[in-house]
């Protein structure tokens, strides 16, 4: 049984997916010839009913999931709205999005910013609103759950792993990981995440969301509006997503790895029920990678 399978994965990285991936070859700083594996990046033309929203840089997995969650978490569908249908086109790189209730985002589309996502994420000015009126629940958080999802997601095979340059996000609860989604940029794999809950229908109530990126505005506005009331990362803070966390009422752990985190908002619902020496240091190659990808 692998890793992943132990842990109870609902949706895992495809690591051995020859889609994702195109070998290349170079040099070394040795001037010695190597062949290596790198990301594909795709164009995907996201259209709401019959209206162009976007054209996103993916590695093209999920497409349905990723179309559905940008315009959740860009407030271009509501939670209770009905879908007819979603079409992709893999010749075309295009899928569409078709709903019960007719849609008019020109005002919103007027409205678009460029955020500090990685491929150029964009956010919209009413999206502020989720922070002022979020409600989200008296969730909570154990060190010995932070140990066991940071460990199982260390080490479950993906592309992250395999080729670097790739962002990861994770659905969890308790102490399993359960939907583990890469991209090329970090607001599309919460994206998928995103999709995923709204298709499924998931609670969020008791889920932990991990992402290998730093801890954004985008991101911590992307997880209110999920209503997951823990965010994790293995990767630092920006001044605004710590003041957006606080003002939300969301607990934001960041720099967690190996056996050290930091929580700089939420921190009522931190259970410290594990020695930080009982912890494994994070394995090397995430060491090596860790860099590149944040």
């Amino acid at each position: 049984m692998s890793v992943s399978e132990a842990a109870g994965y609902w949706v895992r990285p495809e690591p051995g997916n020859e889609r994702l991936t195109e070998r290349v070859t170079g040099v070394d700083q040795s001037g010695q010839p190597v062949e290596t594996r790198v990301v594909v990046e795709r164009p995907l033309t996201l259209y709401l009913n019959a209206r162009e929203i976007v054209t996103m840089m993916t590695i093209g997995d999920h497409p349905d999931l990723l179309a559905l969650g940008y315009l959740l978490n860009q407030a271009m569908l509501r939670p209770d709205d009905v879908v007819t249908g979603i079409d992709f086109d893999e010749e075309l790189d295009v899928v569409v999005v078709r709903t019960e209730r007719t849609t008019d985002f020109e005002e919103k589309l007027r409205k678009r910013t460029l955020t500090s996502g990685c491929a150029q994420g964009t956010a919209f000015g009413d999206l502020m609103d989720v922070i002022e009126t979020a409600a989200l629940p008296p969730a909570e958080l154990r060190t010995s759950w932070l140990y066991g999802l940071t460990h199982r997601i260390n080490t479950t095979p993906s592309l992250y792993l395999e080729a670097g340059a790739i962002h990861g996000c994770v659905l969890c609860e308790g102490d399993q990981p359960l939907v583990y989604m890469e991209d090329v940029g970090r607001h599309n794999a919460v994206d998928k995440i995103a999709g995923y809950m709204f298709r499924h229908r998931t609670d969020p109530a008791t889920k932990i969301f991990y992402t290998t990126g730093r801890l954004t505005s985008e991101m911590v506005i992307k997880t209110v509006r999920m209503g997951i009331p823990i965010l994790v990362s293995r990767s630092g803070f920006t001044a605004w997503g710590v003041e957006l966390a606080r003002k939300a009422g969301l607990t934001l752990v960041g720099r967690a790895r190996g056996r050290r985190f930091l929580v700089l908002a939420g921190e009522d619902r931190i259970v410290f029920d594990a020695d930080p020496g009982s912890a494994g240091d994070e394995p090397a190659r995430h060491r090596r990678k860790g860099s590149e990808d944040e």
